[in-house]
């Protein structure tokens, strides 16, 4: 139970800074922009996809984290959020890495995660448009943690990364007391002899926690799954993404909307990937 205190708080800890930094930057529109500024901001949404996409590939859950904190209030698209959702890679890079894989097989990887959150990101932005209104939902945010903004923007900053960290360190202890007594071997000996890969590994990947992506990438490496299946779970894991989301956004259908979006990008993009694989490489 010491090991899987220790583990919760660690995984916390790394999420702190970003939250933080989302929260500033949220407080700071609220705060100082003028109405100018805001749509210079709001304009500027057109390469979000891109910039999620990258920002997204990065070996860090917390992008996630920061960015799920501005979709919800509307201060990005949700194509962006998707795109961040789609390249996370959390813990894959560095187990990739330890095990001496080859710079191709990684780089691949991140490519293959980068190209396809880009791609949905413009496909959704292109079908879903939803009116800004994200210094509303600031204030309303402001509202509901009780936050006394007024003292500042440091200080409700603070309150607002306490608030959303105390969420999380109780979600994220009772996935992690779930994980162990489970089981990753119980999960790792499910996901290899069924014959619904994909969508178990699409599943695993909507656990948010670092275990999902430890998981379907040992299972790669000791080739006991395909890339495809591989890429089914890297790209449904977005670390605390979705649980921040269901914390902070308010309409739930529209949460739902998202986790069966990422969820059957994931299915389908993982059998697409084997499809193709057969041909290229």
């Amino acid at each position: 139970m010491l090991d899987i205190l220790k583990d919760t708080v660690i995984d916390i800890l790394k999420l702190i800074p970003f939250l933080f930094i989302a929260f500033l930057i949220l407080e700071y529109i609220e705060h100082k922009m003028s109405k100018k500024n805001e749509k210079i901001l709001v304009n500027n949404k057109k390469i979000g996809p891109i910039v999620g996409g990258l920002l997204g590939a990065f070996p860090q859950c917390g992008f996630s984290a920061m960015a799920t904190r501005f979709f919800s209030s509307h201060v990005i698209t949700l194509g962006t959020l998707i795109a961040v959702y789609l390249s996370t890679s959390d813990e894959m890079i560095p187990i990739l890495i330890s095990s001496g894989a080859s710079i191709f097989l990684i780089l691949k990887i991140i490519g293959i995660k980068v190209i396809i959150g880009i791609i949905f990101g413009y496909i959704i932005d292109f079908i879903y448009h939803k009116k800004e209104t994200y210094n509303n939902e600031i204030h309303d945010m402001c509202e509901s943690d009780h936050c006394h903004c007024e003292k500042g923007i440091l200080h409700s900053s603070i309150l607002h990364t306490l608030n959303i960290i105390l969420f999380l360190f109780i979600i994220t202890l009772v996935i992690n007391i779930l994980i162990y007594y489970i089981g990753e071997e119980n999960i790792s000996n499910f996901l290899k002899n069924s014959h619904l890969t994909y969508f178990i590994s699409s599943l695993i990947g909507l656990i948010p926690n670092c275990a999902s992506s430890v998981i379907v990438t040992e299972l790669y490496l000791s080739e006991m799954i395909s890339l495809g299946c591989l890429l089914s779970g890297l790209l449904t894991g977005s670390g605390v993404g979705l649980l921040i989301l269901f914390k902070t956004n308010k309409n739930i259908k529209e949460n739902f909307i998202i986790l069966l979006i990422i969820y059957f990008i994931g299915v389908i993009m993982g059998y697409l990937i084997d499809l193709i694989g057969l041909v290229l490489w």
